[in-house]
């Protein structure tokens, strides 16, 4: 193809995202998405192996929550009970396992 040909078919494009065409760019995932991704594996594996028994419902729908954000609500998970501080302990070691820092998970006890 002419080094022409080429200008033209690169403006042509241009000018199609330029009025709104469908232009989709693969981009690489963000760092966030990429420490979200993999805590929620951990999470999914983590409830896969020790199951929900003795955790309370606050908790669950809370660490949904955060999971639903994208990992970036507001830490908002209190692990009360003895079962949830073990999972909340488990989890922040699988965070730093998978590349987060320890402050990555979302348990806090505010109050």
């Amino acid at each position: 193809m002419k080094r022409s040909a080429i200008m033209v078919a690169a403006l042509a494009m241009a000018g199609s995202c330029a009025a709104g065409l469908s232009c989709a760019v693969a981009q690489e995932p963000s760092w966030v998405e990429v420490k979200c991704d993999r805590y929620k594996k951990a999470w999914d594996d983590a409830l896969a192996r020790r199951g929900t028994k003795g955790l309370g419902q606050e908790f669950l729908d809370r660490h949904e929550a955060f999971l639903v954000s994208g990992c970036v609500a507001k830490a908002e998970v209190c692990p009360r009970s003895e079962e949830e501080l073990t999972l909340a302990n488990m989890m922040v070691v699988a965070a730093m396992n998978a590349g987060t820092a320890s402050t990555f998970p979302p348990f806090a006890c505010r109050k």
